[in-house]
């Protein structure tokens, strides 16, 4: 018999609509290797992705394209790389954060320290943060592919089904 944890985390949608943005000054559609490692991924595990973009580090285009991809119907969960660590171009965090309404801290806290088994102390430079916008569901991740693979694979996909169930409960009181 499932445990009571396996069949609240299996209540949720089994197939996910996603939309991936690769923010970076420097990649293009043939050199974004994290966005590939994402799509693949999530293809992989039987979700879909209806939305796919490259946009530069520059926090309006950024605030812009999440509120309207946060508007669509075709869309379940928000995936975006790069510009999360402390550089001066690095402003993702920001534009991400600003327009969250409920933050999930334990995924930063869970990804960084899976990062820090994997590369130590340099896991403390990054800001992966996680949220909600209404009834979606959005993770922002370090742009490396070794950061995305790690995020994805180890928190993102084992909990994005359940988190978007959760989202979408109706409130019964």
């Amino acid at each position: 018999m499932p445990s009571p944890a396996t069949r609240h985390r299996e209540a949720g949608p089994a197939r996910l609509r996603a939309a991936i943005l690769t923010v970076s000054d420097s990649r293009t559609a043939s050199t974004d290797r994290s966005g590939d490692l994402l799509a693949t991924g999530l293809h992989a595990a039987g979700h879909q992705v209806t939305v796919r973009k490259i946009l530069p580090d520059e926090p309006d285009q950024v605030r812009a394209w999440l509120a309207d991809t946060a508007a669509r119907d075709d869309v379940d969960l928000i995936l975006l790389n790069g510009g999360t660590g402390i550089s001066r171009r690095d402003r993702t965090y920001e534009a991400v954060s600003s327009l969250l309404e409920r933050t999930l801290p334990g995924f930063g806290e869970l990804f960084r320290l899976l990062s820090f088994e994997e590369i130590g102390a340099a896991a403390m430079a990054s800001r992966a943060v996680a949220g909600t916008m209404g009834d979606k569901l959005v993770f922002c991740t370090p742009g490396s592919p070794a950061a995305v693979k790690l995020a994805l694979t180890r928190l993102i996909l084992p909990e994005a089904g359940h988190l978007v169930g959760e989202l979408r409960k109706e409130d019964k009181s």
